[in-house]
């Protein structure tokens, strides 16, 4: 065997020589290292959780547990609608990396943290924890978020609230198939949509059949019917839309009766999804499903919204959290990269690039976290309650928009490097695009603006005081709130609503929230960029702010 030499002619010369490439990603403190959410955090009242976020800024971040979201997302959940002996189970198994994220994330309270400690700011906490674990894995925050939102939603039936929060509450994981009440923890699910209506749940067909005479609030039902998306099928109980006698309403399906044998939830097939694929969605079917009543007939539309508002919050957080990580990805790559003899990040276009994208995050974080701090106000301040009844649906249809196209820009940084799936890119990509459609695609959401606008005078009021709070900070703000004024007039009173333009209001809305945010909390350099780059006429492509020093002072806070 000829003996290696340096002579370049010689065959045996080694040419794999691994040169301008960046070093892995290191532990990287989430938390610590994120200048805009510590000072969103603090901004919005949840500064008595910095301790809790440090830590798990540091867990999430640390190459471990990135590793256990990779895995999670290439060994996909598996159905077995039945056992050896062919009995029926409905089942769906986990690879171990998906049952360690949700151990994580149920033990940092992501899914119960403001109703354990119903205080000042948990909300704003809880917002920032989900933000982290999001950078880490976004389909454990599915059962998350239902799990943490179904809990308005029970209280509307006090035996049901009292019989399932201690569950659905514990600070624990628990995944084991039995009754809920041989278990340590409990996550709730949500089934709603079906094929024929989608977003329009009036049209659901699924019918319920009381019980006995004492139907109604509270009382037992059988279901029929089939569901055509259920989020988080292996969870201990869903909340669902049926047809009962009084008209649309909501119902409590457990996976388990009191006689602890399964329930009637049959699982036809899992979705084979272009993202959030860690986490299963499925077809169910209802044949005679034994289920429970929450609320009165006929109002599930009313009852189930209150955690959809709740959801909304968290699909909002989820697309803040993505673009947040989508940016580190970016920053690190253009720090180590060298082209035409300077580093990416040093090259004058890259820069302007870098710093929109990082804009970009920082609106993001900050409006989410101060939409999180109007739930936490929201029993004592009607004003608050009304502002995040408009500024959720704008937040989520916003943020849900913007998200994937820096996930785009990002990869387009780092070049061929983000289009392999060795990459966290590609798995960034296909998941930001869920979040415009759960909960609501977009023109669902508009609509649902105008709505809220037209009906609730108090909400475009204190939507507007938000906007007046950061009044004289900047020209090109006051103008758009200005005509945002007369625009969202002319949706109260009556009238035929303008529907058809109804998402250039709602952008509107959603540019003038986040430039009032960034005037009154970002650095001057970075606020008067975002009016410059998002207010000033016809934004473009992302690198296309006004040149000059400012941009090197955006990147390197970033």
């Amino acid at each position: 065997m000829p003996a290696e030499t340096n002579d370049p002619g010689d065959p045996g010369q080694p040419t794999h020589a691994v040169e301008n490439q960046p070093p892995p990603l290191p532990d990287l403190n989430l938390f610590e290292s994120d200048r805009v959410l510590k000072d969103a955090v603090a901004v919005e009242r949840g500064g008595w959780a910095q301790e809790r976020l440090v830590a798990f800024g540091a867990l999430v971040g640390s190459g471990r547990v990135q590793e256990l979201g990779h895995v999670a997302n290439r060994q996909l959940p598996e159905l077995r609608t039945h056992d050896r002996s062919g009995n029926r189970i409905d089942e769906v198994d986990f690879h171990p990396a998906w049952h360690e994220l949700m151990k994580i994330g149920r033990e940092a309270e992501i899914h119960a943290l403001p109703w354990n400690r119903p205080e000042a700011g948990s909300h704003v906490a809880r917002a920032a924890l989900a933000f982290l674990m999001n950078q880490a894995e976004s389909g454990v925050c599915c059962p998350f978020a239902m799990t943490f939102a179904a809990i308005p939603s029970l209280r509307e039936q006090p035996e049901l609230a009292a019989e399932w929060e201690p569950r659905l509450r514990a600070a624990a994981y628990d995944p084991r198939a039995l009754p809920a009440k041989e278990k340590t923890a409990a996550s709730m699910g949500m089934a709603m949509t079906e094929k024929q209506g989608g977003s329009d749940v009036r049209a659901i067909t699924t019918q319920a059949r009381a019980l006995s005479e004492s139907g109604g609030g509270g009382g037992a039902y059988h279901l029929t019917g089939h569901k055509w998306f259920c989020s988080a099928p292996m969870s201990d109980a869903f909340l669902t839309l049926a047809q009962a006698e009084g008209g649309l309403s909501c119902f409590l399906v457990p996976r388990w009766l009191d006689d602890e044998t399964p329930n009637r939830f049959l699982i036809q097939r899992l979705k084979d999804k272009l993202g959030n694929r860690s986490n299963a969605s499925a077809e169910i079917e209802y044949r005679d499903t034994w289920a429970r009543m929450v609320g009165e007939p006929g109002r599930g539309v009313a009852v189930i919204l209150k955690m959809v508002q709740l959801t909304r919050l968290d699909v909002s957080i989820c697309s803040a959290a993505l673009m947040r990580r989508s940016l580190i990805e970016a920053l690190h790559h253009a720090a180590h990269r060298r082209a035409f003899r300077k580093t990416l990040i040093d090259q004058p276009l890259m820069a302007n690039q870098l710093a929109d994208l990082a804009l970009e995050s920082e609106a993001a974080t900050r409006l989410v976290l101060r939409l999180a701090r109007a739930f936490d106000r929201a029993e004592a301040d009607a004003g608050e309650a009304a502002f995040a009844r408009v500024a959720t649906p704008v937040a989520k249809y916003w943020l849900a928009k913007r998200a994937p196209g820096l996930v785009f820009e990002a990869m387009e940084v780092l070049g061929g490097n983000a289009y392999v799936e060795e990459s966290v890119l590609p798995w960034l990509y296909r998941e930001a695009p869920v979040s415009a459609i759960w909960e609501g695609c977009g023109n669902v959401i508009c609509l649902d603006v105008l709505r809220a606008l037209a009906k609730e005078p108090e909400g475009a009021a204190a939507f507007l005081d938000e906007l007046d709070r950061a009044k004289g900070a900047d020209r090109r703000l006051d103008r758009v709130v200005a005509d945002l004024r007369r625009d969202m007039s002319h949706k109260r009173g009556g009238g035929a609503p303008d529907e058809a333009g109804a998402r250039r209001l709602v952008e509107a809305m959603a540019r003038a929230l986040q430039a009032a945010l960034m005037q009154r909390h970002a650095a001057p350099e970075a606020a008067d960029h975002f009016c410059a780059g998002r207010l000033d006429g016809q934004a473009g492509a992302y690198g296309t702010l006004p040149p000059g020093p400012a941009l090197a002072k955006i990147v390197e806070a970033a």
